[in-house]
């Protein structure tokens, strides 16, 4: 009995076939081998062409069929994991309208911008939780108002996950944590955000039919089934954005727990058991797989743009050359807990949201020329990593957030002991390391769609704990000062732009 997990990302698309009883991945595939083009019309465009998504998911699947021998028969559920705040349009026939406008395009800031302003920031945050910003529903309004003669030819609207649902079963529907990504749904009114809609000029139409996280979304269809080699009438019966699935891969879904990610950019992503919101919109807060109306259950996420960017940086810029990530981080250990008074702001990759979108740059402060030699710049970068991770978790924790635990994959930054140790210490967390991916957690939720699983800690019993690390209760102070000159001199940075 096996679970085929989808993860739709901007670069590859991953297939993952799991062992549905022992949750061992049997294979995994992911094409192109190349990164899937992104195409810029213009400066901060950001298109991609669907048709390519499922051109690739068709490559990736027949690979894992053949590498694993596994009979489709087998396959008893599908999953899909996929980029966030996407839009895709199609007409009545299910024909893509025009390319995807995705995550990373940002033709609507102004737009969201100015329905946040019109609008008023305490109706938005209240009700929406978030600024309508760049999301999914400014996107369309910007489509309305720049692409009149395409609006016109659109029937439905989807996020990523929808067009491939729809691509392997025919029916167009959307989730709850869907719609709230998008910026579509009012917390407040337990609805659809006809007040956002109606100022857009948006008709709910658009929108789709409405299932359930964890259900049967669709089966697969006799076309999608002999263009893929699956069986007819498998189950789609899970889809989630790539953030909250990636926090359900860890198994994070109650209040406290967190899941993070330190690849180029940072991700620290908490549920929270209350609707709220910050009141200066610097995180994002949008229904968690598992939330419902008498149950909630908020993913809240902070994105940090130039973690693991900082870190390569200092690699190539101030590591003995030939280095590997492994050799600096033992360089980086001679130096004690907060550089000895170096301090490096790590946001150099653009403006960052938790800062109220202030672009600071990235900054090194605090070198004596007598004391301070490579070890400690090593150090200072990391340590700079997590104190701004330890700066949003601090904004959680004003929404009523009690961090207790951390969820991470063995990846990325946290491969690194200093990294571990350092955002133990600072938090006061336990962090759990365990070896898993979105489109392998994809494929357990599916599990839990269709009752294979009763609940998620049947699901995720068999997750694989790499090692547990536990806050250094001697070195609390020590952790504790260096954060305290960290954020002295953020805030000197912030004072001064």
């Amino acid at each position: 009995m096996y679970l085929l997990g989808y993860d739709i990302g901007t670069s590859s698309i991953k297939a993952s076939l799991v062992n549905a009883v022992t949750g061992k991945c049997v294979s995994s595939a992911f094409f192109p081998r190349v990164e899937m083009s992104v195409t810029a019309v213009r400066s901060g465009w950001a298109d991609q062409n669907p048709e390519a998504w499922w051109e690739n998911l068709k490559l990736s699947t027949r690979c894992v069929l053949e590498e694993s021998h596994v009979d489709p028969q087998d396959i008893k559920a599908i999953g899909i994991s996929y980029q966030m705040h996407g839009l895709v349009c199609v007409d009545k026939q299910q024909k893509v309208v025009r390319p995807s406008i995705i995550w990373c395009d940002s033709r609507a800031v102004n737009i969201g911008n100015k329905a946040f302003k019109d609008l008023g920031e305490e109706k938005c945050l209240s009700h929406l939780l978030n600024s309508p910003g760049n999301f999914t529903a400014s996107k369309l309004a910007w489509v309305k108002q720049n692409e009149p003669e395409l609006f016109e030819r659109i029937d439905k609207i989807m996020l990523p996950g929808d067009y491939i649902a729809m691509k392997l079963s025919g029916e167009i529907c959307t989730t709850l944590s869907g719609l709230s990504e998008g910026i579509f749904w009012d917390f407040k009114e337990s609805k659809i955000a006809d007040f956002l809609l109606d100022y857009y000029g948006l008709s709910s139409s658009l929108l789709p039919e409405v299932k359930p996280t964890f259900s049967i979304q669709g089966e697969v269809s006799a076309q999608a089934a002999a263009e893929l080699g699956l069986k007819e009438g498998t189950p789609i019966s899970y889809r989630a954005g790539d953030q909250p699935n990636n926090a359900l891969s860890l198994n994070v879904f109650e209040p406290g727990e967190i899941a993070s990610t330190a690849g180029t950019s940072g991700v620290v992503y908490g549920v929270n058991g209350t609707v709220s919101y910050d009141k200066q919109s610097r995180v994002n807060t949008f229904a968690h797989v598992n939330h419902d109306a008498s149950h909630t259950r908020l993913g809240v996420l902070l994105c940090i743009n130039g973690t693991g960017s900082l870190n390569s940086w200092i690699k190539r810029t101030v590591a003995p050359d030939g280095n590997s990530y492994s050799e600096m981080n033992d360089l980086a250990a001679r130096a004690p807990i907060g550089s000895e008074g170096v301090c490096i702001i790590p946001f150099g990759n653009g403006a960052e949201r938790m800062l109220g979108n202030k672009n600071t740059g990235a900054s090194i402060r605090g070198i004596n020329f007598n004391i301070h030699g490579r070890s400690h710049l090593l150090r200072a970068a990391q340590e700079g990593v997590v104190f701004s991770f330890k700066y949003g978790m601090e904004i959680m924790a004003q929404m009523g957030m009690d961090i207790k635990r951390i969820h991470a994959g063995n990846a990325n930054m946290f491969l690194s002991k200093i990294f571990r140790d350092t955002l133990a210490g600072v938090t006061g967390a336990t962090i759990q390391l365990y070896d898993t991916d979105g489109a392998a957690g994809a494929a357990k939720g599916a599990g839990m769609g269709i009752g294979i699983y009763k609940d998620h800690h049947e699901a995720f019993a068999t997750l694989q704990e790499i090692e547990t690390i536990e806050p250094d209760v001697n070195n609390a102070g020590a952790y504790e000062d260096a954060y305290a000159h960290w954020k002295d001199c953020l805030k000197q940075i912030m004072t001064e732009k």
